[in-house]
């Protein structure tokens, strides 16, 4: 597959035909520079962003010809999202934040699967907090609970630990690789970071629009 743009300047490729598999229940990190492409390869892998050519197979399924809401159906109960900036509704409890995307789908004992999302991240005494009363790392593994709680089978991670200083960044890889060995979830770990990338099955370096293994 391969994407590119077009600007000002003319059309800019971001990605040169990559060939990719993500294997059931392997880590993946994915190293490069800001600006590399990581994050974008991350959107078209989990069909938030459409490649400009090629194609893109999600959990055995085709991409190529699905709209965004047959996308948004395909992702459903399947992939959960780790971002830098957790992404948790500012109006809502912890445990709120967890529930409502389990509502959304309609999943039953959503109330039940939540509370014990929260517990395997150690937050249940903070389910009733918000996010502007839990810390940098207690709001991260609010947003893993939160990913993890429907039990999907892939999991996108695009720089989860950014944000966080290394000890509190530590401690969430920790979490993701045990929760991902727990579940048997794939892991596709975004990261400019080595030390993370050490830690996963599998390394990949981004570099000019491509893929190169690492050792």
């Amino acid at each position: 597959m391969s994407k590119h743009v077009t600007g000002p300047g003319g059309r800019l490729t971001i990605l040169r035909n990559l060939d990719l598999s993500v294997y059931s229940g392997e880590a993946l990190a994915i190293l490069g520079a800001s600006g590399s492409g990581k994050s974008t390869l991350l959107g078209l892998l989990a069909g938030l962003d459409r490649a400009s050519s090629g194609e893109v197979w999600l959990c055995g399924e085709s991409l190529t010809d699905l709209d965004e809401d047959g996308r948004a159906a395909l992702r459903e109960g399947r992939v959960g999202f780790v971002f830098q900036s957790f992404q948790l509704l500012a109006t809502l409890s912890a445990l709120e934040n967890v529930l409502l995307p389990l509502e959304l789908s309609g999943m039953a004992d959503a109330r039940r699967i939540a509370t014990e999302a929260l517990a395997r991240v150690g937050l249940t005494a903070r389910a009733g907090h918000y996010p502007r009363q839990l810390s940098g790392g207690e709001q991260q593994r609010a947003a893993i609970a939160r990913a993890f709680a429907p039990a999907p089978r892939i999991l996108f991670a695009d720089e989860p630990t950014g944000n966080l200083d290394q000890a509190t960044g530590q401690q969430v890889i920790d979490l993701l690789l045990h929760l991902r060995r727990d579940t048997g979830a794939a892991l596709v770990l975004v990261t400019h970071d080595p030390r993370l990338a050490e830690r996963c099955d599998r390394r990949l370096l981004m570099r000019d629009g491509r893929l190169e293994p690492l050792g």
